[in-house]
């Protein structure tokens, strides 16, 4: 297991808006990744596992204290986490549990995101 903080839409260190980031060698139980969350203090840490022969990576987020379904920052956080190691594809896939997310690295290193759209609802202004 590896930890790293990682200042995420930023190129300068302090700034930015920090996240954990957790490599897993070997699935951990949810009140263990929780608890490291708690330790890390920060909004989300991301807890990464496999991506093994081209298999999305399983990427969860946990807040101090509680689990959520999708963390952008943290995703973020999590691509120059694994571009450092040299064996990343230029386009990651993380399997959530809000379904597949992808993360492309483009020749200049800009890293971009690709995430779910909700369909836009109508909402009465009067109600909100």
């Amino acid at each position: 297991m590896r930890i790293y903080t990682v200042d995420s839409f930023t190129d300068q260190f302090f700034k930015g808006n920090p996240a954990g980031v957790c490599l897993l060698d070997n699935p951990a139980p949810d009140a263990w990744m929780q608890a490291l969350a708690a330790e890390m203090r920060h909004s989300e840490t991301a807890f990464l596992l496999g991506g093994e022969a081209g298999e999305p990576y399983s990427l969860r987020w946990f807040t101090p204290a509680t689990e959520v379904a999708l963390c952008g920052h943290a995703t973020l956080a999590t691509a120059p986490v694994l571009y450092s190691t040299g064996t990343a594809p230029e386009t990651l896939k993380f399997a959530t549990k809000s379904g597949i997310l992808a993360v492309t690295r483009d020749e200049t290193g800009l890293i971009t995101m690709d995430f779910p759209a909700k369909p836009l609802e109508e909402t009465d202004p009067r109600r909100a």
